[in-house]
């Protein structure tokens, strides 16, 4: 008798925490994606916001990235303009590598001008982020694409 009262118990408790897992767990596809970054093809000038809610830096500011598909021989130019926090813009390679990053443009103010030649074709990401330990704010971010004329030479 002693048996049958410890194996229903242990049944008991058994069901009850797998309910609990079962209630408590959520679908694979209504998890929460962390990285997500904003798709910068369909607009080539963006104004939007940096907060706390962005990528930590690591170096006490936060980061918002874009990505955009850019093509070999693709010649780019990257404006980044806020009233609010120092700029700085990195272009970023499908493999995590550095392109090109620019803290402040050739006008003297901490507004961000970035100039890259794309060597391969690839999704890049434009990371857009406060100077030093800024929290951010407000910005404008352009990207244009400069491409050489094809010119026939002269026979």
């Amino acid at each position: 008798m002693n048996s049958i009262f410890v194996f229903r118990w242990y049944s008991l408790l058994l069901g009850a925490a797998l309910l609990v897992m079962k209630l408590t767990a959520l679908p694979v596809n209504a998890q929460v994606k962390l990285y997500n970054p904003i798709n910068l093809a369909s607009q080539k000038e963006i104004a939007d916001t940096l907060t706390e809610q962005d990528i930590p830096t690591g170096e006490g500011g936060f980061a918002r990235d874009y990505t955009v598909n850019l093509k070999a021989g693709d010649q780019v130019a990257i404006d980044l303009i806020s009233e609010d926090f120092d700029t700085m813009v990195m272009l970023i390679a499908s493999d995590g590598s550095t392109v090109a990053e620019n803290d402040d443009g050739p006008d003297g103010s901490t507004n961000s001008l970035l100039f890259s030649r794309i060597n391969e074709d690839g999704q890049y990401i434009v990371r857009v982020r406060a100077f030093g330990e800024t929290s951010g704010g407000k910005f404008n971010l352009k990207l244009t694409r400069l491409r050489a004329e094809k010119t026939e030479q002269a026979q």
